[in-house]
């Protein structure tokens, strides 16, 4: 078939970067000398073999990090950064991830490297297998595994373009297999600019069989590879699927999975039904383990991967096929054990490869990076830009083993730098990051509806749960987060059920509202809207306010409302109770936002200084809120008699707000251990009233040493549908409660 002319058609060319993608990416643990770690796969993660996201590869020590699929390499990128963080967080702060495909110093004795310990005894009996016939040194060799699938819409008007296949499945598996021949011919290409494996650490090999530093002993024959006996045809899919079951049959492999060629061809349970099914996609498992980027692999790198890929298809190839592609893996062996600083002898033809790969590009109007071509170019110009070169000459004054710790160190200092974000999506909620991050490493699949509204669908195996902020789940009616939303109704549902709740009017109309002034005005009392969330529009009036400040607070509220609540003000210590399935799971008590003087700054300047601690932040993305300097703060201040350029003494508070939400700058404060019982039945019980199963109720209590049935020892004054969980996960003082779990194992009881 005349792929190129088929590509060139103007129907064709929308489509061409449409793709699938997917990675896989080994690693090995070790502790925080750069030593293989001598502890088991970490609990947390879950024992279970079939992980979605976290496994074990052939050792006990060696992770897999898997992605899920992915419609663009941004979304790809952004699950495989997420995933290092579950990972990193999971084996804890003693030990790190490995960034070298080549496994850090081995034990002497090859038996003292441990086989993954897993449940389903067939899956060691495999590995028992691999140990003795590759023995387990070279097992521990890792890698990235690129899983590429083109868009089904690209698939599908190339097949309608073209009049010689007929059947659907057919025309596909001939796709996968022209880009599979191409690809393991020219892959030296992928060696040259990204091998990285130039040398190996004490005890990989039983003798000295590399005395010279190579460019990726992984991809060379001293690597991880098959036996020499081994040979499978991709000159088509019948004989590809004969010649490995053939294999199989004869005992040169005890499973299909047991071949190691660059790329394998995928989409099926077993191999012999790929040609009735056809392939779907392809993995490419050539590529070394990237040890200057975070996740073992560039965005550049994939990018290159998947233009490479569509060149595969586009490039003609060599008329006998398995010559083409034995011709191939002889080129790549010789660039493999090449030198890292040494220009390729290929690098005329690599010149050419380029060349025509950005004329690809123009031609069809793709869209790459800027900076692709350009550092491919100066990679062949200078081998030492190369992934090898790079690894070889910073390890030329120390080891690559020292270099390695070095990586590893700072991508450890970097995963545990803010422990409450999750990379890849920190633009999200924080109690949502928190949830995914919760989700990932329990094994739950998680999948993004809607990343500005927070919508997330949650599955695991065939069970389905959809969750939107955090906790915002199937648990709940509709009906209850209508009547938590609504203070009104709260407040009459609570008092119906006989309890305190404050006393007040509300009003539709900001004039009628202003005119009640009198009736409020001589006794402490609060203004706040009637449905919003967050303390946003609140003022706290504890003695006589002046008009002028009560119309203030007024317009305040109606700006985020259109109807607005005046009750009166319950004294007393306000508490924030998380209640979920008639249980108080933890109580905070939050501090209203405020600065302490020292007697030499101003309050403005006081506020920048607490503002720049890193756990603070903007719109629910850290664990604590900067504090601001608007309306409500100004007001405050002038009813303390202060201004923003006032200097408190040494030691003084200054509260910037009455109202103590996290969510406008307050402090919180975990007593979840410190309150009675009483108390947590009164939220629990109120929680019940209002037909919710999850909930923030806030209680107002003068003294928690007094007994909650004592007259006015307690006052409610709102519910919250949409808690916010990462106050409670990460308070300014006192214990973590991961309200994330609690709210998983309610939505998944079978994980308990």
């Amino acid at each position: 078939m005349d792929f190129k002319r088929m590509l060139e058609n103007n129907r064709v060319k929308p489509y061409l970067l449409k793709a699938r993608f997917g990675v896989e990416k080994e690693g090995q643990r070790v502790d925080l000398l750069g030593n293989l770690a001598k502890t088991d796969h970490p609990e947390s993660i879950s024992l279970n073999d079939e992980h979605p996201y976290i496994q074990r590869d052939f050792s006990e020590t060696q992770m897999e990090l898997i992605t899920p699929v992915s419609d663009s390499l941004e979304e790809l990128f952004n699950y495989l950064s997420a995933i290092h963080d579950v990972a990193y967080q999971s084996i804890g702060k003693d030990e790190m991830l490995w960034p070298l495909s080549m496994p850090p110093e081995l034990p002497d004795k090859e038996d003292d490297i441990s086989i993954a310990k897993l449940k389903n005894f067939a899956n060691v009996l495999y590995r028992r297998h691999l140990s003795h016939s590759y023995g387990r040194r070279k097992q521990m060799i890792s890698g990235i595994h690129y899983n590429f699938e083109f868009g089904e819409e690209l698939l599908e008007t190339l097949f309608n373009v073209q009049s010689e296949i007929k059947d659907y499945q057919q025309f596909k598996t001939e796709i996968y297999l022209k880009v599979t021949r191409n690809y393991l011919h020219y892959r030296w290409l992928i060696t040259y600019f990204y091998g990285a494996s130039p040398s190996s650490e004490k005890n990989f090999f039983e003798k000295s069989s590399l005395n010279e530093p190579v460019r990726s002993i992984r991809n060379s024959k001293f690597g991880y590879s098959n036996h020499e006996d081994l040979h499978v045809s991709f000159s088509s899919i019948q004989t590809y699927i004969e010649n490995l079951l053939s294999m199989v049959k004869k005992g040169v492999l005890i499973e299909e999975k047991e071949f190691y060629s660059a790329v394998r061809l995928r989409g099926t349970a077993q191999v012999s039904e790929l040609e009735d099914q056809g392939v779907k996609y392809v993995e490419l498992r050539n590529i070394d383990i990237n040890p200057f980027d975070k996740n073992g692999i560039s965005y550049e790198q994939a990018e290159f991967l998947h233009l490479f890929l569509i060149y595969s298809l586009w490039k003609d190839e060599g008329i006998h096929c398995d010559e083409w592609v034995k011709e191939g893996d002889l080129t790549n062996e010789v660039v493999a054990l090449e030198h890292p600083l040494k220009h390729t002898q290929f690098e005329k033809e690599a010149e050419t490869v380029i060349d025509e790969m950005e004329q690809l590009v123009r031609m069809f109007d793709l869209n790459v990076s800027d900076t692709l071509f350009i550092n491919l170019r100066e990679m062949l110009r200078d081998p030492s830009k190369t992934l090898a070169g790079r690894l070889y000459e910073k390890s030329v004054n120390t080891s690559q083993s020292e270099v390695a710790t070095d990586i590893a160190k700072e991508n450890y200092k970097n995963a545990w730098e803010k422990p409450y974000q999750l990379t890849g999506f920190t633009d999200m909620e924080l109690s949502t990051q928190i949830i995914m991050f919760d989700a990932i490493q329990l094994g739950i699949k998680v999948e993004i509806l809607d990343r500005q509204e927070q919508f997330l669908k949650l599955k695991l195996n065939d069970h389905v749960e959809y969750v939107k902020n955090g906790n915002m789940t199937s648990k709940d009616s509709y009906v209850s987060t209508l009547i938590m939303e609504n203070k009104t109704v709260t407040k009459k549902i609570l008092h119906q059920h006989g309890f305190r709740v404050p006393l007040g009017d509300e009003f539709n109309d900001k004039e009628q509202a202003i005119r009640a002034y009198d009736k409020f005005a001589s006794r402490p009392f609060v203004v706040k809207p009637k449905s919003t969330n967050y303390g946003l529009g609140i003022s706290i009036f504890k003695e006589k306010a002046s008009f002028e400040d009560y119309q203030k607070a007024i317009t305040l509220a109606f700006k985020e409302d259109s109807s607005v609540l005046i009750e009166e003000f319950l004294s007393g210590t306000e508490y924030r109770f998380f209640v979920l399935n008639d249980k108080v799971e933890a109580v905070l008590l939050r501090t209203p936002a405020n600065v302490l003087g020292d007697g030499e700054h101003t309050i403005e300047e006081l506020v920048n200084q607490k503002n720049s601690d890193p756990l603070r932040g903007r719109d629910h993305r850290t664990p604590l809120e900067t504090i601001q300097l608007g309306e409500l703060e100004i007001l405050m201040l002038k009813g303390q008699g202060y201004q923003l350029t006032s200097i408190p003494k040494m030691d003084e508070v200054v509260y910037l707000r009455e109202n103590s939400n996290v969510s406008t700058g307050g402090d919180s404060v975990d007593v979840t251990d410190q309150i009675p019982e009483d108390y947590k039945k009164i939220a629990a019980d109120a929680v019940t009233a209002l037909g919710a199963t999850i909930s923030g109720i806030d209680l107002i209590i003068n003294d928690i040493d007094v007994p909650a049935a004592e007259p006015n020892a307690y006052g409610i004054i709102e519910a919250n549908f949409n808690p916010s969980m990462y106050m409670h996960i990460y308070p300014y003082k006192g214990k973590s409660r991961r309200l994330t779990m609690h709210i998983l194992y309610c939505l998944f009881p079978e994980l308990l």
